[in-house]
């Protein structure tokens, strides 16, 4: 039998906030991955080298973590109240399949930037100096991102003196504007607290009933309190990632939260939604040594944050996670408030393993019932690499 030949699709291997994906314009995918379906999921799981029973991606761009196993596809909007459509797929690692069931806000600092680059923004509004707001529909989620990219001689600014903890070098900085990001219906069950509580007991076998904080905002979330399961806030990855019995603990606390919230049915639906819903831990300040040695003074932060993605501790913070840190900040009573000392605040700043955050958000109520307008955070993003992806050509 003939072995098929590798084809090329061009890509762009980019960097947005503390995560890296392959980029695709639509309309250069092979015409089967056009669509979505069985043949786009094989393609981009071809791209990013899984399934691997190893776990190390080797043999595609992933980068055997949940923040370097990403792929995003982009195109003009059909919408003429935005201008590009955005979707983003959370390759698994070491299973079959792609999680659509969310967005990541680390690459929303990158898709304006990709979107101006590769011919997707009418030239006509791009200045010769300045800033170019673009509005971006997060297909996944159905919600509006504005992404505000400084622009230099008339193309993207990459280069900047903004730094963002968790990322090694400084970069221009992005700013971005996540309108109304309470979930839709479709996306995670409707409200921003499904339940209708600020605060809930969840049942969990074999750890407990925990008080918790359910929100939808940015991307599903399950707060707890750090000391509720035997940690302080302060921990970073090697604590929680080697420990296979906190891993599974976590995993069931996400599981029955997923179902409390809405988003699933039975336990075993958790398997095929990875990306969502996520799990964190908080606690008020403390002073810690982040994962780069710099040290973080308690003064310096409001609260401590720690959060799980794709089944680990991140390395630093979920852009999507951190309009949810923000938004439950800014309401009064949810364990997020609390741990920062409580109160209203529209911004808040928190501790994570890499360093520290700063996000804001308008929040308010509306008939009794607690709503948030926009949530606001920077972010970077800069080209990596760009040209083709190289795949089989019977990958798909």
């Amino acid at each position: 039998m003939a072995n098929a030949p590798q084809i090329k699709i061009p890509a762009t291997y980019m960097r947005g906030g503390t995560s890296k994906g392959v980029f695709f314009r639509l309309q250069d995918l092979p015409a089967a991955a056009q669509l979505p379906g069985p043949a786009r999921d094989a393609l981009l799981q071809r791209v990013i080298g899984s399934p691997d029973p190893y776990g190390k991606q080797i043999d595609g761009m992933g980068g055997a973590t949940s923040s370097t196993s990403k792929t995003v596809i982009v195109s003009k909007s059909t919408n003429a109240d935005h201008d590009i459509d955005y979707l983003f797929g959370q390759v698994s690692i070491d299973k079959p399949f792609v999680d659509w069931s969310g967005n990541c806000g680390n690459l929303s600092a990158a898709v304006g930037p990709f979107a101006i680059s590769n011919g997707l923004i009418d030239p006509s509004r791009i200045p010769k100096n300045g800033t170019v707001t673009i509005r971006v529909w997060q297909a996944n989620i159905g919600k509006i991102i504005v992404a505000h990219v400084p622009i230099t001689d008339g193309a993207v600014q990459e280069t900047g003196d903004f730094e963002l903890d968790g990322v090694t070098f400084p970069a221009a900085e992005v700013q971005l504007e996540f309108i109304n990001p309470a979930a839709d219906e479709e996306g995670a069950g409707g409200a921003m607290f499904p339940t209708g509580n600020l605060v809930d007991d969840l049942e969990v076998p074999g750890v407990g009933t925990l008080k918790v904080t359910m929100i939808n905002a940015g991307i599903p979330t399950i707060f707890v309190n750090a000391d509720a399961i035997g940690y302080t806030g302060i921990e970073l990855q090697e604590a929680i990632n080697s420990d296979g019995k906190a891993l599974a603990m976590f995993e069931n606390i996400r599981a029955h939260g997923a179902i409390r919230m809405g988003l699933i049915k039975t336990l075993e639906e958790a398997a095929k939604r990875q990306h969502t819903p996520k799990v964190a831990f908080v606690a008020p300040p403390k002073s810690y040594v982040s994962s780069s040695g710099k040290h973080v003074q308690a003064g310096d932060v409001d609260l401590l944050v720690r959060a799980l993605s794709m089944g680990k501790l991140h390395h630093a913070m979920m852009g999507t996670a951190a309009v949810a840190i923000g938004t439950a900040a800014a309401i009064p009573g949810t364990l997020v408030n609390l741990a920062a000392g409580g109160g209203e605040r529209n911004t808040v700043r928190f501790g994570h393993p890499s360093g520290t955050l700063r996000v804001g958000a308008e929040a308010g109520k509306v008939d009794g019932e607690w709503t948030v307008t926009k949530a606001i955070m920077s972010r970077s993003a800069r080209v990596l690499m760009e040209g083709w992806v190289r795949i089989p050509g019977d990958a798909f």
